[in-house]
């Protein structure tokens, strides 16, 4: 199930995990000392079209009675808030434009258009979820504690409405993540001070949003502001829509694997690294697809360098992909909708209790149990590398057969 030994179940002595720091590393060094004018320009452009395209679409909401017009100002004011969430909001906050000095556009000052206040993100998700990537009871976002999404979290009779839960969480995702940070339910129960939840900044975060799309902006459409405010409500469930897909794909389908807390003891630096590697996946993207999702189509690079521009993603994915290559290593990808569907039928099967599920633990698609590799562990490496290399061979032939059928 969970992998307790990243370097048994990867096939790779401490020394070849030591290489493969050595040469992500030399990744790191070629991209900070390359960033420059063209990553500044690519940022700024990324600000001026967006707020450009806010301001138009709420001109032309003032019209929102207009059938034309509301349909064309939605959709504009959904892919401005979708932009504005994934490529500025989350990568500003992750400090890949901190090198730039710029205040405007620096980790510790930018606020972002959702409900989450952006202190609660940094915490949940820059801190623990990046430093215990996929790591059972220390990654929050292994499932968001409302969604099982491995075996290796025991079934309660509460999983019964995941599938129902899952798609409130879609619709509403914002929101979610806003409460992510602050458990509530740990605060109930003592375990976490009222202090240290701050919840009074999630507070005034949803006073100041809801003005803002609900009344500010309706009002200002006079006695359109009825259909002004369905246009908002509509561009933010687009904009929670779009976010929850992108990140659940990245994290939750097959291939995805996860991690005991045995995996943190003395973890360096390589196997850090390596973690990643194998904790996330990527979705296969265009540059107009890339660039709406805020470049996470490259969750692989993101986890290994989530502090490295956006815009490099792609070049870096090239190299990353030459070195899951040279070291035998999956690079998880594949279509969105492959990718989601996969993800989709891990969330509705684990709903049920484990005696309904048909495949074994080690077995079932959607984890790679160090167990399913077998005597792994004491036939050495190159056993290890002959079954991994078939099942990877055989993965890949699978995904080409879907690809003809469709």
């Amino acid at each position: 199930m969970a992998i307790s030994d990243i370097n048994a179940y990867a096939h790779l002595t401490d020394a070849d995990v030591e290489a493969l720091r050595v040469e992500l590393d030399q990744i790191r060094r070629d991209i900070e000392s390359d960033r420059g004018v063209r990553d500044a320009t690519y940022l700024r452009r990324t600000i001026t079209a967006q707020r450009a395209m806010e301001v138009v679409s709420r001109i032309i909401l003032l019209r929102s009675d207009n059938r034309l017009c509301w349909i064309s100002g939605t959709a504009l004011l959904s892919v401005a808030k979708m932009i504005e969430n994934m490529e500025l909001g989350h990568n500003v906050m992750h400090g890949q434009w901190d090198w730039m000095n710029d205040p405007e556009v620096h980790s510790t000052s930018w606020e972002w258009d959702i409900v989450c206040h952006s202190s609660h993100w940094k915490h949940s998700h820059n801190f623990i979820h990046h430093k215990y990537t996929n790591v059972l009871d220390m990654d929050h976002d292994v499932g968001y504690r409302v969604l099982r999404v491995t075996r290796d979290q025991p079934w309660v009779p509460k999983q019964l409405f995941q599938p129902v839960i899952n798609i409130v969480l879609a619709l509403l995702f914002e929101w979610g993540i806003g409460l992510h940070d602050i458990e509530l339910k740990e605060v109930i129960k003592g375990n976490k001070s009222v202090e240290e939840a701050q919840p009074q900044l999630f507070g005034k975060k949803i006073v100041r949003q809801v003005f803002k799309d609900y009344v500010f902006f309706p009002l200002l459409s006079g006695r359109n502001a009825r259909s002004t405010l369905k246009a908002n409500l509509t561009a933010n469930i687009v904009r929670n829509l779009w976010t929850y897909v992108v990140i659940f794909c990245g994290h939750f389908p097959d291939g995805a694997e996860k991690f005991t807390m045995a995996e943190l003891e003395d973890e360096t630096p390589g196997q850090w690294y390596l973690r990643q590697m194998l904790g996330s996946a990527n979705f296969d993207a265009g540059p107009v697809m890339a660039f709406m999702s805020g470049n996470l189509c490259y969750q692989i690079e993101h986890h290994l360098f989530p502090d490295l521009p956006s815009n490099r993603y792609a070049e870096i994915g090239e190299r990353v992909r030459e070195l899951c290559e040279k070291y035998d290593l999956p690079y998880t990808t594949g279509s969105l909708a492959h990718q989601y569907w996969q993800t989709f039928r891990t969330i509705n099967k684990l709903s049920l209790p484990d005696r309904f599920l048909t495949a074994t633990a080690d077995d079932a698609p959607e984890t790679a149990s160090e167990r399913r590799f077998g005597d792994t562990h004491s036939r050495g490496r190159s056993d290890g590398v002959t079954r991994r290399r078939g099942l990877l061979t055989a993965i890949r032939h699978s995904r080409e057969r879907l690809a003809l059928r469709r």
